[in-house]
């Protein structure tokens, strides 16, 4: 469900927004808030609740790993976007879930007409890193927005 107000959404977005994501706002077009469900000394999984606010996403990024690794997405609150390089656009709604495999390029955040909220779980692996990349042009953006 599209969710425009924030007000409304809040109530929605059942593990809370957080705090506003500074530290990687730099890899985002729009704003994005970060809310840690997992303390990464205490548990070697981290997941965080990430929120998008409407047209917000991520760069397109790759997730590497030599053994393991790779991110789920939990989808929780408002509808998204989520897309792997060379491939068609996944329409993102509460309670899909996203495998994403180690060291394929990919991006997600909100659909313009709405917040959207996923839990992010980083799958431990050798070598772990993330490289960002380009940002998601307003052209390409956009063009997923007309198809819904």
């Amino acid at each position: 469900m599209k969710v425009l107000s924030r007000d409304e959404f809040e109530q929605a977005n059942i593990f809370g927004t957080g705090l506003a994501n500074e530290a990687f706002a730099r890899y985002f077009i729009g704003e994005s808030f970060l809310n840690p469900l997992t303390d990464p000394k205490e548990c070697p999984l981290f997941l965080a609740n990430v929120t998008f606010e409407p047209g917000c996403r991520n760069n397109w990024h790759i997730h590497h790993a030599t053994d393991g690794g790779g991110q789920l997405l939990v989808c929780t609150a408002g509808e998204g976007w989520y897309q792997e390089e060379g491939k068609e656009a996944v329409s993102l709604v509460p309670g899909l879930v996203v495998t994403i495999p180690a060291n394929v390029k990919h991006w997600h955040g909100a659909k313009a007409g709405s917040w959207f909220s996923h839990i992010a779980i980083e799958i431990p692996g050798t070598d772990g890193h993330t490289e960002w990349c380009e940002a998601v042009t307003d052209e390409a953006y956009g063009k997923l927005e007309e198809m819904g």
